[in-house]
């Protein structure tokens, strides 16, 4: 706990330093749209002051400007006028000829302060009266204070670039943390399924994670040879007790065939027979199940016609003597289903297993049906019963894959509980799908599907 903590403490302050960044630079960038709109515009303040000391008046009333009046009136695209204390224009440079050369008091306030017809203009004092400098239409905004267009532009322009800019980086930031976690994480994803599957896990111990890693492979080393003692423990359990129990399974063979023999002793030796020949079933099984679980059951692949093969399993039970309270019924048109791609003693096995749990379960008897059936590139087939089924949560155990031991009984017997879980290692081993499901009314259904083979 104490690793995982550091990693992802790493992780939250690496996101706080995403974060500090992600605000310099936001505050670079809004200083740069700022100069950038300041350099390519005009500078906002007109020189009124230096306008208006530049206009004076002689002794007779006459009005003079200098020349420099007209250079920074030009230089600023603006015209001037001077008002008279009755609102008459006394002097003016530049002026438009449109505009009227008289104002009443309530149009001098309106201009002072917003615009005179589309000009947006300063007023000034003067010692002559009111200095009124005019800019260019669209060159100023004035609200409360004034702001030049191309500044405004430029702001909004930039405005809408940081907005644009911030959404990016802040995407590629993330984008970047994320690719920086999922590639720490990953292997280590990649090494639990390799566990999980039985697999060997050999994860690179180095980085951010070494030390999870490092574990993870110890985990999946230990795992591994534990799994791999107990297939070999099985195996050698089933090979040693396959000697003894021949000779024993000899013994009473000859036994319940000797003539010489009373009755009784011949009846109990037919028992030790039969109870062995299960005993060797179960070992049989047993060993199956554990060498198609960690792969090591070779698979004689060949094409299988599916209906001739369980033809030919219905042909033994009704030769082997099927008790009466059980009828095998085939559904296929043998034309139309095509071949399947697999190993046949194992698909035989998986149909007897299957017609052997509809028996187990319905000792009252019952039909039993295989259909088989093709579509989409598969090939379907269905065993089904009209028995007792099975309850929901059983059939929630069985789609997971989570077989448990049996616990019902057959004549005094609890039976081993192989027989499905053979089932769904046979299915699996040939890249089939198996489900299982209840009939209406009642019985028990199992539909697997394997892939067709093409020729």
């Amino acid at each position: 706990m104490e690793l995982a903590y550091r990693f992802f403490r790493k992780y939250f302050i690496s996101t706080i330093f995403l974060l500090l960044f992600f605000l310099l630079f936001n505050m670079l960038l809004i200083i740069g749209v700022l100069l950038f709109a300041n350099i390519n515009s005009n500078h906002l303040e007109m020189p009124v002051k230096t306008i208006s000391n530049l206009i004076s008046v002689n002794d007779k009333g006459d009005i003079y400007s200098e020349d420099a009046v007209g250079k920074l009136l030009d230089q600023k695209q603006a015209w001037a006028m001077l008002l008279n204390d009755y609102g008459t224009v006394i002097w003016q440079y530049n002026m438009p000829s449109h505009l009227p050369k008289q104002y009443s008091s309530t149009d001098i306030a309106k201009f002072s302060r917003w615009y005179l017809n589309e000009y947006p203009t300063y007023v000034y004092e003067h010692s002559a009266g009111l200095l009124v400098i005019g800019c260019a239409p669209e060159s100023i905004v004035k609200w409360n204070y004034s702001m030049n267009t191309k500044y405004t532009s430029l702001m909004l322009a930039g405005c809408v670039i940081i907005v644009i800019a911030n959404v990016f980086l802040m995407l590629l930031l993330f984008w970047q943390n994320t690719q920086r976690v999922e590639k720490a994480i990953t292997p280590i994803l990649q090494g639990i399924e390799k566990i999980s599957n039985g697999q060997e896990v050999s994860l690179p111990e180095k980085g951010e994670l070494a030390e999870i890693n490092h574990k993870l492979n110890n985990a999946g080393y230990h795992l591994l040879k534990k799994e791999q003692a107990r297939a070999e423990w099985i195996n050698g359990i089933s090979h040693d007790i396959r000697t003894p129990l021949s000779i024993m399974l000899g013994y009473a063979g000859e036994i319940e065939d000797s003539d010489g023999v009373p009755e009784e002793i011949r009846k109990q030796a037919c028992i030790i027979r039969q109870q062995g020949m299960k005993l060797r079933q179960l070992i049989t099984d047993l060993n199956l199940v554990s060498k198609l679980e960690y792969s090591m059951q070779p698979l004689h692949l060949c094409t299988i016609d599916p209906v001739e093969l369980t033809r030919q399993i219905l042909v033994g039970y009704t030769e082997n003597g099927l008790n009466e309270k059980y009828t095998l019924k085939l559904e296929a048109n043998q034309n139309e289903i095509p071949g399947i791609q697999g190993d046949a003693s194992l698909i035989a096995r998986m149909l007897e297993n299957l017609i052997q749990n509809s028996i187990k379960h319905n000792q009252e008897g019952c039909h039993i049906v295989i259909s088989i059936q093709s579509g989409e590139g598969k090939c379907i087939i269905n065993v089904s019963d009209d028995g007792k089924g099975a309850t929901e949560s059983k059939l929630m155990q069985l789609n997971r894959g989570t077989i448990l031991e049996e616990t019902y009984e057959v004549n005094s017997e609890t039976p081993h509980g192989l027989d499905l879980r053979l089932v769904h290692q046979i299915v699996k081993a040939h890249n089939g799908v198996i489900q299982f499901s209840n009939r209406n009314p009642h019985g028990f259904s199992v539909t697997i599907e394997f892939p067709a083979r093409h020729e």
